[in-house]
């Protein structure tokens, strides 16, 4: 993905005057979880639709290779090729119950992809605030002096802020597939059963606001590329093209119809098996409480694909 890649927000207008670009949809939706959950919904719903209508199109150009992430993978394309991108992040960490289902469906996915570059278990994440994200590794250190005060805080807020999400759905475009969730909304929780309903008013957007909020404080300008609502982690991304064209170089556009039946089918299981039925706990696998196992983990270095990098502090997790 290129640096420069910008996220649209399809879920509609949210004007605000203040300086936290988080502040604009919480203000839109009243403060309600449940219209929250509903913007998430339309931005994701919105996207999908997109999206599809694009990869199935006659005039697709094809997929966007990540060219960096290619050479990382295979040295001989460019020998001692290293990715010179030194991003500075808070990540969170998905619980066991919820690599498990990205374990599955990354099985589903490689299937009809073979060629597809899966996200490894121990580097899947979700980009809580992205502070900045193309600098170099001395600009880096800068910030990280910079924000060293409210580091802490920072990665130990989601302890006492929990926020949840539920109703994972598989989201992709022509360069990745993600694994995406929405707020949850007072549904019943298996995780936590003694959640109540009202627990969930403070909800994951809250939480990015915050850790907006709290980043700033420290001095240090957040230079993220989006804040759309979006709640989601990369699961894999398109290295080559073998598996989406003709033996001739050209879109292969039954193929790509193929993938886009493979993720309809997959989003089926997923909302079968772990989105919320009324009145019952959601199935082990269908909800995150955020900071649930670590905190948040504040990162530095080469980390677009999750391997990279290093830790500068994991917060406390419960």
């Amino acid at each position: 993905m290129a640096a420069s890649y910008t996220f649209e927000d399809l879920s509609g207008a949210t004007p605000t005057v203040s300086d936290n670009p988080y502040d604009g949809l919480i203000e839109a939706c009243h403060d309600n979880s449940v219209e929250i959950q509903a913007r998430y919904e339309t931005h994701r719903s919105n996207r999908g639709a997109q999206q599809k209508e694009k990869l199935t199109s006659p005039d697709f150009a094809g997929v966007t290779v990540d060219t960096i992430l290619a050479k990382l993978e295979d040295q001989t394309i460019e020998p001692g090729f290293k990715d010179p991108r030194h991003c500075l992040v808070f990540w969170a960490r998905p619980p066991p119950q919820v690599k498990a289902v990205i374990a599955e469906v990354q099985k589903r996915l490689k299937a009809v992809a073979p060629n597809l570059w899966i996200m490894p278990q121990d580097s899947l994440h979700m980009t809580a605030l992205e502070i900045t994200h193309s600098l170099t590794a001395p600009e880096i250190d800068e910030l990280v002096e910079e924000s060293r005060s409210g580091i802490a805080a920072i990665t130990d807020y989601t302890y006492s802020h929990r926020a949840r999400i539920v109703k994972p759905s598989l989201s992709y475009d022509a360069q990745a597939f993600a694994l995406s969730f929405l707020p949850a909304a007072g549904e019943p929780s298996t995780v936590d059963p003694s959640r109540k309903p009202e627990d969930d008013d403070f909800t994951y957007h809250h939480l990015r606001r915050d850790l907006y909020a709290l980043t700033s404080a420290t001095g240090v300008k957040v230079a993220s590329r989006y804040v759309v609502p979006s709640a989601h982690l990369t699961v894999g991304r398109f290295i080559k093209t073998c598996d989406t064209e003709t033996a001739e170089g050209k879109v292969d556009q039954a193929r790509m119809k193929e993938i886009v039946q493979v993720v309809d089918e997959i989003n089926d299981w997923l909302k079968t098996e772990f989105w919320p039925v009324d009145g019952q706990g959601i199935k082990t696998g269908g909800e995150w409480i955020v900071g649930e196992g670590k905190g948040l983990d504040n990162r530095k270095g080469a980390l677009w694909y999750g391997s990279g990098g290093e830790t500068i502090r994991l917060g406390k997790g419960f």
